[in-house]
């Protein structure tokens, strides 16, 4: 058994050898198992392990955080990340079976749920207008976790995220890159403050607020769209206002991010609720947007 540190900095190189080192003592074989239990970064580093250790050996997910439970452990991506960006080194290496008990969710702190529920909330946005207004309506009993809730907001993000990783399992067409939204500003957030200072869901929370705002600037989403996402992810307890940084930080940073194609950032932004698509944009309507994301526009 290896056991990492917990956080999102642990998510790095050095973790990865660690398991290599005690793959390699122990002799295992091409017959082997990796159980990745944990949250996130576990499921991540262990499943990146797996798909490198004799050019792949069996994998299975056993993630004990909203967050693991609902996307990391669901479609088969495995990475470490790299102080220039986050996710840059992986390989997509899809789990044998993937486990989900509730039960450990009650073990969860109330920062670590709502960094969860971030990622629940991108598939409403991106994919399902009716299950954003469910979310809407149902907030108030998922942070009292209540298992009702708990359970179809589970299920039904899983459902959604298999739907589009059958389509598109290695990302090739463009679909899958949907699940992506709020995250190209989001890992551009983490790596900015250094990885680990911000849970991935929240600056995926916030990030999700300045997608909204991008897509507004293009005309695509109404402002009272924009306030609702803002107010569900505030209400899901989650920062909604990036750090005060310039635009060009932001674009620096995001310009490492993997989306990036010939060059350019590849966004993805919203047609409408529940409705989602990937673009290039032009920096100043960015640079607009991320003021706008900033001060903020009540």
């Amino acid at each position: 058994m290896v056991e990492l540190p917990d956080g999102e900095a642990y998510k790095d190189q050095a973790s990865l050898m660690k398991i290599f080192d005690a793959m390699l003592e122990s002799h295992l074989e091409r017959s082997a198992i990796v159980v990745a239990l944990g949250g996130g970064v576990v499921g991540d580093v262990a499943g990146f392990a797996a798909a490198c250790y004799q050019r792949g050996v069996a994998l299975i997910q056993v993630p004990t955080t909203l967050l693991s439970q609902v996307d990391s452990s669901v479609g088969g991506k495995t990475a470490v990340n790299h102080p220039l960006g986050k996710n840059m080194i992986g390989a997509f290496h899809q789990p044998m079976a993937v486990v989900i008990d509730m039960g450990v969710l009650g073990t969860l702190p109330d920062r670590e749920l709502s960094a969860g529920l971030a990622e629940v909330i991108k598939y409403g946005c991106i994919l399902d207008a009716t299950f954003f207004a469910w979310l809407e309506a149902s907030m108030p009993r998922l942070l009292r976790r209540e298992p009702d809730a708990l359970a179809h907001a589970i299920e039904h993000s899983c459902v959604l995220k298999a739907r589009i990783v059958a389509r598109d399992e290695r990302e090739s067409s463009g679909l899958r890159a949907l699940l992506n939204f709020g995250h190209t500003f989001g890992h551009a957030i983490e790596a900015g403050l250094g990885f680990g200072t911000w849970l991935h869901g929240e600056a995926v929370g916030c990030g999700m607020v300045m997608a909204a705002c991008l897509s507004h600037e293009l005309g695509q989403l109404s402002l009272d769209d924009v306030r609702r996402i803002e107010q569900l992810v505030k209400q899901a307890g989650l920062p909604v206002r990036g750090p005060d940084w310039d635009a060009q930080t932001y674009l620096g940073w995001m310009a490492h991010d993997k989306k990036a194609d010939s060059g350019q950032i590849r966004y993805i932004v919203l047609r409408g609720l529940g409705q989602a698509e990937q673009r290039g944009v032009d920096d100043a309507v960015v640079r607009h947007a991320l003021a706008m994301s900033l001060k903020g526009f009540d």
